[in-house]
């Protein structure tokens, strides 16, 4: 369905030295998570609660541009993944 994304990407969890692929809905459901308990910003909690009533690909797709938006607004999109460390999950 939309499970899948269609382009791939690293993402940083702040103090974590290596970056996470997310390639799916649920994959960034789970990181989203991650980093609320990290951080505790009520943004990021609205991104949460955002990802997760996504039931349309049009929704997902949106869902998953404002994680990447949030992501870049606060530097944790690696460049390269040579910058962040070689090990990807």
């Amino acid at each position: 369905m939309f499970d899948r994304e269609p382009e791939p990407f690293d993402a940083c969890l702040p103090r974590l030295a290596e970056s996470i692929r997310i390639s799916s809905l649920h994959d960034a459901k789970i990181f989203a998570r991650r980093w609320v308990i990290r951080d505790k910003d009520p943004a990021l909690k609205a991104l949460v609660r955002r990802l997760d009533q996504a039931r349309s690909s049009d929704a997902a797709a949106s869902a998953l541009h404002a994680l990447r938006q949030a992501l870049a607004s606060r530097s944790l999109l690696p460049r390269h993944r040579a910058e962040v460390g070689e090990r990807v999950r």
